[in-house]
């Protein structure tokens, strides 16, 4: 009875240990997969690099006369908005879930990726105002070492 009770305790072992290994996998996978939805989302709606892309999208978002132009151009503005369609795009294409390996899992590891993006997106940001205020600074400091 004791050697049942053993081989019970060790399968329920070994299946709750590949269970949270699986898990960890997934926990890693969820903030890996947030990174090029950050990355896109923030490239397209605030680099240089789209600006006259995005201008237009500003003023066809305010300047359109159905809603649903508007709100289609103002997706393209917004880094928020373009982070939960690119996450779409990536999950359609990597089929990662989180949890549930079903359609319940697509819908979880949704809201979780677009989610650590947008932290990631806010983290950026904080990280970038910092540096431009410390080079208007430095700026500032070298403007008036030339001065005196």
């Amino acid at each position: 009875m004791f050697i049942a009770y053993l081989n019970i305790f060790k399968a329920l072992r070994l299946y709750l240990y590949q269970n949270l290994i699986k898990m960890e996998v997934h926990i890693y996978y969820l903030f890996i997969m947030a990174l090029p939805v950050a990355c896109i989302a923030w490239t397209v709606t605030k680099e240089e690099i789209f600006r006259e892309a995005r201008e237009f999208c500003i003023d066809r978002s305010k300047n359109c006369n159905k809603l649903v132009k508007r709100k289609f151009f103002y997706v393209f503005t917004c880094e928020y908005c373009f982070s939960h369609y690119v996450t779409a795009l990536l999950l359609f294409i990597t089929k990662f879930t989180l949890i549930y390996p079903d359609w319940r899992g697509y819908i979880i590891s949704f809201f979780s990726v677009v989610w650590i993006a947008n932290v990631y997106m806010s983290l950026y940001n904080i990280i970038r105002i910092d540096l431009k205020k410390e080079k208007i600074k430095v700026a500032r400091e070298e403007s008036e070492l030339k001065n005196d």
